[in-house]
């Protein structure tokens, strides 16, 4: 298993599909995961320091979860089947709760709890960006830091 950290979360077009990046700490790998605009929302928020007026799904469970004394111990992406990502939610005494990757992602940041991936899922899914496009990653990082919230909304909201 391996520690990940989040990259950031990026529209990609033409389909306006969100995308989570996760890269691992101490590796090479990156690991994309396409997400829903509600929580790369959720995700952008928490990473620049956004703190909405009314709190969102993801902040409240947070609020819910220390309500009721339990600790988030970490995040675990646990399994890739047809394209689709599976997560879980370790908590305090090995309580595991089986969650989508993009709200396990977003309630991670919120909590400050490492997320990890399985080795499995690394190795199906995680990708190594060669040197000539790290350019690519700088663009995307700069990307990150001129991208607002509202980016994210699609559609759909």
């Amino acid at each position: 298993m391996s520690e990940m950290r989040v990259v950031g979360v990026r529209v990609e077009l033409p389909a306006n599909q969100p995308i989570l990046l996760l890269r691992e700490t101490d590796g090479e790998r990156y690991l994309p995961i396409w997400i829903g605009s509600v929580e790369a929302t959720a995700i952008a928020l928490e990473q620049q320091g956004v703190r909405p007026a009314r709190p969102l799904t993801h902040d409240l469970l947070k609020d819910v979860i220390g309500g009721l004394g339990r600790d988030l111990e970490q995040v675990i992406i646990t399994d890739l089947q047809e394209s689709t990502f599976f997560a879980e939610l370790v908590f305090d005494g090995d309580v595991r709760v089986s969650a989508r990757p993009s709200d396990s992602v977003a309630l991670a940041l919120r909590m400050g709890v490492p997320i990890h991936a399985e080795e499995g899922v690394l190795d199906e899914a995680g990708l190594i960006i060669p040197d000539e496009q790290e350019d690519e990653v700088e663009k995307f990082r700069e990307f990150l830091d001129s991208v607002s919230p509202e980016d994210f909304r699609g559609a759909d909201t």
